[in-house]
């Protein structure tokens, strides 16, 4: 089993290397509370009923976390996201009003932590214990990027994005979040296979593309990814 959480389960203190899976989990805001709960409550089953020394004898569950970074990509179209809500604005001619343009979060797109995700899952369903574990799966350094970035890559491929900045007031939210993803490099073998203009390219494409004509890019991006992936000498995407 592998439980997706999110990298705002972090007690965020300001650290400029990245958050690692033994750093403090906490949350000033409901919803990163509400992910470090998720982080506990799994490690509370993993070693009260899931472990291999479990009182109960019971059959034996590998069950891990995973932490990703600040997702985007095609398919997505939730409320009160950047991504969805630029493009939304994008097809309208319409601004999307920007809440906090310099903060910083870890971007990625969605098919490199579902990677990390596949390959961790991989390990637990072959019976490998030691992967019974949390798991960050995060981006390169240099996505690690301010929103106001973000817009600006994704105008490049799209020029009908358009941003402003929204004075507020805002609710509370962190300025600078770094995901530190050492522990998936070293022990699992994955790390990303997009550079940050390869992940606003992809995105911007997918939805330019579907608005222009309802293609869906989904399946040749994804191929994409696997031979790009297979190019880099990733394990993973050799079978």
């Amino acid at each position: 089993m592998v439980n997706v959480t999110t990298d705002k389960c972090y007690e965020v203190d300001g650290r400029a290397n990245g958050y690692a899976e033994t750093d403090r989990l906490g949350g000033y805001d409901p919803y990163s509370a509400s992910k470090a709960c998720a982080e506990i409550i799994s490690s509370s089953w993993r070693r009260s009923f899931f472990g291999a020394d479990d009182a109960l004898d019971r059959p034996g569950v590998l069950l891990a976390t995973a932490r990703a970074g600040n997702v985007i990509g095609g398919g997505d179209w939730a409320e009160d996201r950047l991504v969805p809500d630029l493009v939304r604005n994008a097809v309208a001619k319409r601004h999307t009003p920007i809440r906090s343009p310099e903060a910083i979060r870890p971007w990625q797109h969605v098919l490199e932590p579902l990677s990390g995700y596949l390959s961790l899952g991989q390990r637990l369903l072959a019976g490998e214990a030691q992967f019974a574990d949390a798991w960050n799966f995060g981006p390169e350094r240099e996505s690690h990027l301010p929103v106001r970035a973000i817009v600006e890559g994704l105008a490049v491929h799209w020029p009908r994005v358009r941003a402003q900045a929204d004075g507020g007031p805002h609710p509370h939210e962190t300025k600078e979040l770094r995901l530190n993803w050492d522990k998936a490099r070293r022990r699992l073998g994955w790390r990303p296979v997009w550079s940050a203009p390869q992940m606003l390219q992809r995105t911007a494409q997918w939805y330019r593309t579907f608005y222009a004509s309802g293609e869906v890019l989904s399946r040749a991006q994804l191929k994409a990814y696997v031979k790009d992936a297979r190019s880099a000498g990733l394990a993973w995407a050799a079978y």
